[in-house]
């Protein structure tokens, strides 16, 4: 396991009522109701802000990717992020999709760049090896 040398932001959050509660940040900066996945309750789950922490830090890690080869990443770079809540046997498990659309970026350039991100991606990381993930390029090439 890797030791972080210098720590750059710290997320705080404070849950309370687990699936069917709500979660606020220290900064008041989020502030949400939860909801279990599926349900009609207002409010949204684990596996949704999951998603969309990891497709935000995605698109991150291929604009660092796009900056070591002097390219500019998209405008219209998207990453549509998809967690699976499922289950084997009486246990629970998470698998994900990354669907990601480069329009205008040639198919090889946008392979290098997705590769690369997955390899500096901190949510990449925390789940290689401990779940299954899938890097679907879905658009590339003319915008």
């Amino acid at each position: 396991m890797t030791t972080i040398e210098k720590v750059l932001y710290t997320g705080k959050t404070r849950t309370t009522g687990g699936r069917d509660g709500s979660a606020r940040s220290s900064d008041a900066q989020l502030d949400i109701k939860l909801s279990p996945p599926g349900s009609a309750h207002a409010g949204t789950n684990p596996e949704q802000l999951f998603a969309a922490g990891w497709s935000a830090c995605f698109i991150g890690a291929m604009g660092l990717a796009a900056g070591k080869r002097k390219l500019r990443l998209p405008s219209e770079a998207v990453v549509d992020a998809e967690v699976d809540l499922g289950v084997t046997g009486d246990a629970y498990f998470l698998q994900a999709r990354l669907n990601i659309s480069l329009p205008g970026l040639e198919p090889e350039v946008a392979r290098a760049l997705v590769e690369e991100a997955h390899q500096t991606c901190p949510y990449s990381k925390a789940t290689r090896g401990n779940i299954n993930v899938e890097l679907n390029l879905v658009q590339v090439g003319e915008a």
